[in-house]
């Protein structure tokens, strides 16, 4: 079968904030081949990532993402590498690619287990999936009180495991910080997993990020997340040999398995946070999920979107049984929660699992989805090259 059409749905909520908060719009993609459809989702600005698939070709390492999807042959899952690696050449220059080439990897996979009728875990090798430990993936609250009941309300709907991020974290004193981590562990209880999420906001500072490190020790903080910016490979691996027990988590911001890879081998981290969503797609966050695996860092997810995105995310490190810990995301705006019409639970124990059904096993709500379109066109010298396809957000 050969890639028929490729649709782009930017959807938004009607006030987008400024908050660290991913969930407030998004960008899916429906690929078609064969009589089938599949859906991805993009971790990337809506707007740059629809230019990137239809931009007039600047030159020959600089082509529209479209000139490598459109009428490729999609049979199994190297057709699926190998689209991506003619992404990759062909648009080498093009800085917005592997943001766009993410959503459509994940469409990709999620088609063709549609079409073999296997899970994408099973596909990517994996014999069954194992059960994560999902932790509440949430902001810090603006005052330690709510922060406090931010914690205790995870703690009541039976996560044993909290992240919490961004916020206030990191712009005041390192005593506002202290009694930030103080409430979240209080919160969440003495025996719960804390994370803690920094969001870059030291860039490259160790000396500004390392006086927190008491607090968190003191707070028994898992991992300090993302203190630095990420290619800041020098200033983790400084950090990391100071902060003792607590381990620095990193990679969300990672595009291509070469800068995950770094990460792993030259910043001491002990976590590697891999977004299907950026980094291009379930088939280099497989291949980072192996590396890390080989090299002794634990891999997790990364993912603040909606329940497409947390199955496309879940699928590259299912059959890992080492690596447990699984971001949920437990404040998602209502564009994220209307993208499908199921969505991926807490078991009786408190576990979440892979989808067992074809594809990604989500199925998309079309009808949920017509308020939060948005209505772009991008023309070029008079030509339309996109607009938004509203009388196509249907089902097959």
């Amino acid at each position: 079968m050969k890639i028929e059409a490729v649709d782009l749905f930017y959807l938004a909520m009607p006030e987008v904030l400024d908050i660290g908060d991913g969930s407030q719009d998004a960008l899916l993609v429906r690929v078609q081949a064969g009589g089938e459809e599949g859906w991805g989702e993009c971790e990337a600005s809506p707007l740059p990532s629809i230019a990137s698939f239809v931009t007039p070709m600047s030159h020959s390492a600089c082509k529209p993402i479209a000139a490598s999807v459109l009428g490729q042959t999609l049979q199994d899952i190297d057709d699926i590498c190998r689209i991506g690696n003619l992404v990759r050449a062909n648009s080498l220059d093009l800085l917005q690619s592997a943001h766009m080439l993410s959503g459509i990897d994940i469409a990709l996979w999620d088609l063709l287990g549609k079409r073999l009728n296997e899970p994408v875990w099973k596909l990517l090798g994996y014999p069954h999936p194992f059960p994560k430990l999902p932790y509440a993936s949430m902001l810090f609250g603006e005052s330690p009180q709510a922060t406090l009941a931010k914690g205790q309300a995870a703690r009541r709907a039976g996560y044993r495991a909290a992240k919490f991020g961004w916020g206030p974290i990191g712009l005041g004193t390192v005593a506002e910080d202290a009694d930030h981590f103080v409430a979240a562990r209080e919160g969440l209880g003495p025996d719960g997993i804390l994370l803690i999420d920094t969001g870059t906001v030291w860039h490259d500072d160790v000396e500004k990020a390392a006086p927190r490190l008491p607090a968190l020790h003191a707070c028994r903080a898992t991992w300090l997340e993302e203190p630095f910016d990420s290619g800041a490979l020098t200033a983790y691996r400084a950090l990391a040999q100071r902060s003792g027990p607590l381990k620095l988590a990193a990679g969300e911001g990672t595009h291509s398995f070469y800068m995950a890879q770094h990460l792993i081998d030259y910043a001491d981290i002990g976590y590697v946070q891999i977004d299907a969503g950026r980094i291009g797609g379930i088939s280099v966050a497989r291949q980072v999920a192996a590396y890390a695996q080989a090299r002794g860092v634990t891999y997790v997810n990364h993912t603040f979107t909606s329940h497409l995105a947390l199955s496309a995310s879940l699928q590259p490190y299912a059959g890992l049984e080492q690596d447990l810990l699984c971001e949920y995301p437990v404040e998602l705006q209502p564009l994220a929660v209307a993208v499908t019409e199921n969505s991926i639970g807490l078991d009786p124990d408190g576990m979440v699992h892979a989808p067992a059904a074809p594809g990604l096993g989500m199925r998309v709500n079309h009808a949920a989805l017509q308020p939060f379109l948005v209505d772009v066109e991008i023309r070029v010298g008079g030509q339309l090259l996109y607009r938004t396809p509203t009388d196509r957000l249907r089902p097959l």
